[in-house]
């Protein structure tokens, strides 16, 4: 194959590549070690687990999925299988401030007493309102499990593991205050102008009642004439 139809045959090609590149939202995602402050039915506990936080384009949204790499807590006894439901918090920063919900199954399998428990992964959907570069930071951790809640707060202030650039539906553009004029549109004046063209609008009435009077008396003083013969 010659050289000029190689490069008709991969140009097409390499437009599709770079296209799919340019669409692809800007990403930079972090494993962050997140220390865990957990208050738990038997007590105050602590344990780090690696953080992993990845978002994938939905509509007008992004899924995000939260992953543990290491449990946070433990139960004095078994837990058997799905006796355990997860759900937490991650923190949105930058365009702007949201915290989104996130939760997952529960407990595939029985948890051993006296030992970390592996929290299944984590999933909500966050639609940004503004667009611009959020950051997404883990942030409490809720265990509910045989009727008993444990609260686990990151405790050694966790950088992000995500730095997303979002686009917000319509554009992400503020709506005009109330009462304020669209781009393009014309509010009724209410200062100078309107009390001159107000006032100019009344003298001309005036005048034209003064022309009409005027006429009316000229007419009614000539009276009916007379012919001397």
């Amino acid at each position: 194959m010659s050289d000029r139809k190689r490069s008709t045959v991969l140009a097409p090609a390499l437009v599709a590549v770079a296209s799919v590149l340019l669409a692809a939202p800007s990403a930079h995602a972090d494993v962050v070690d997140v220390e865990y402050n957990c208050q738990t039915p038997i007590g105050d506990k602590s344990a780090v687990s690696p953080i992993d936080i990845k978002a994938v384009k939905e509509g007008d949204g992004y899924k995000l999925t939260m992953s543990f790499q290491k449990g946070v807590s433990s139960s004095p006894i078994e837990l058997g299988k799905g006796a355990m439901n997860p759900s937490a918090v991650i923190m949105a920063d930058g365009a702007e401030k949201v915290s989104v919900p996130v939760s997952g199954p529960p407990n595939p399998e029985a948890a051993p007493a006296n030992t970390p428990i592996k929290i299944t992964d984590l999933s909500g959907t966050y639609t940004p309102k503004k667009s611009g570069k959020v950051t997404f930071t883990a942030g409490v951790l809720t265990i509910k499990a045989m009727g008993t809640t444990t609260t686990c707060t990151p405790g050694n202030s966790p950088k992000p593991s995500l730095e997303l650039e979002v686009t917000a539906a319509g554009g992400g553009q503020d709506a005009p205050p109330p009462g304020s004029a669209a781009p393009g549109d014309t509010l009724p004046q209410t200062g100078p102008a309107d009390s001159a063209l107000a006032l100019g609008t009344l003298g001309a009435t005036v005048l034209l009642s003064g022309a009409a009077g005027m006429l009316w008396l000229t007419r009614r003083g000539r009276g009916p004439r007379h012919d001397p013969s």
